[in-house]
């Protein structure tokens, strides 16, 4: 799914108040994490996730990996929050058009 910046900023604006639904410990992604993410995603279609890492490199891969693997859309990355969105059935964000 690609959004346009226009849906991108209004996303940013409704994810500022969420606080992180999933935190990644010191054992990183582990299949029961992204089990919580997909389940979140389903539930709330925008969520934070705390990527507790002080390597650029690793948590890089490691969002990258939550994105391929969960087929959100990686909607902002703000220190070690990042942003994720993934529409459900039942569309409880309405985007606006691009």
């Amino acid at each position: 799914m690609n959004l346009s910046n226009k849906q991108k900023k209004h996303l940013k604006g409704l994810a500022h108040p969420l606080k992180p639904v999933v935190l990644l410990g010191q054992n990183g992604l582990t299949e029961g994490v992204l089990a919580e993410i997909e389940n979140a995603l389903n539930f709330h279609e925008l969520i934070k996730v705390k990527v507790a890492t002080d390597d650029r490199e690793m948590k890089q891969l490691i969002i990258d990996a939550i994105v391929r693997e969960t087929e959100a859309v990686n909607v902002a990355k703000i220190g070690h929050i990042v942003v994720l969105y993934r529409q459900s059935e039942e569309k409880k964000v309405d985007l606006p058009r691009k």
